[in-house]
């Protein structure tokens, strides 16, 4: 099962804060960045509950789907982010983006979205007895289902959401750049999807890249990119990293 791949990524250790020392990491204001939530409400209030509250927040997306409570993270990430004056900041992450084209064009973009965890994040918000295997007319009745469920307001907040969010030498991103574009001139597929040279070509322009999406056995900031989507939903480990001139800081869940 996927969990259990997931799973086998990771030491069985307990939580704990890292530090890594990366001389070459100069954002003009310290700030945190929080790997994928999926659906994990508890690990989300409990990862807050450690960090500095004195900093920009960036979220890099990937907060439905997955896990029980996709809703109830949602609506927290709008709270927050409506009431920190431009200081908490939620990307767009491939996950929202499947959810939007859903409720676009749910004869579309239903089979994508509802084999990839869909399925819950509906049930997190009231809309019961779907399936994967819903189609058709039975799509456009689940999509109006959630519209109502979620609101105007979320929903034009989720489709507001920024691809990246930029600091000195230091991008957030959900998922990747192409390490031969500058940041300015990146595809969204390229951000909500990957890059196949991303992770094995160097920028040459020294921007650090922080982004989700693609699971790692544990965080990590090497070679112009720090790494911290820590498979929150299967592990317990949801991920932030701190970073500052000079370094970044590991904390993590579970």
């Amino acid at each position: 099962m996927v969990k259990d791949w997931i799973r086998g990524l990771f030491r069985q250790d307990t939580a704990q804060d890292v530090d890594v020392l990366v001389s070459e990491i100069a954002p003009d204001e310290r700030f945190i960045s929080v790997g994928d939530i999926h659906g994990r409400l508890d690990l989300l209030q409990s990862l807050l509950a450690r960090l500095d509250d004195d900093c920009p927040l960036i979220f890099v997306g990937d907060y439905v789907d997955r896990g029980d409570y996709s809703a109830q993270v949602l609506r927290q990430l709008h709270h927050l982010s409506k009431s920190s004056d431009g200081r908490v900041v939620c990307l767009l992450g491939n996950h929202e983006e499947m959810l939007l084209r859903f409720v676009e064009n749910p004869k579309w973009a239903a089979r994508l979205w509802l084999h990839n965890g869909g399925v819950r994040t509906l049930a997190s918000f009231g809309v019961k007895g779907t399936s994967e295997a819903a189609v058709g007319d039975d799509a456009i009745a689940i999509a109006d289902q959630l519209q109502r469920a979620m609101g105007d307001e979320l929903l034009t907040w989720l489709a507001d959401r920024p691809l990246t969010w930029t600091s000195g030498n230091v991008t957030v991103v959900h998922a990747a750049l192409d390490p031969q574009q500058p940041v300015q001139d990146q595809a969204r597929q390229n951000c909500l999807w990957g890059h196949p040279m991303f992770p094995s070509q160097p920028r040459q322009d020294g921007q650090w890249v922080v982004h989700g999406h693609t699971i790692v056995g544990h965080a990590q900031a090497k070679n112009g990119i720090v790494s911290i989507d820590t498979g929150a939903f299967a592990t317990n480990r949801l991920t932030a990293a701190e970073i500052f001139k000079g370094g970044v800081r590991f904390t993590s869940t579970g």
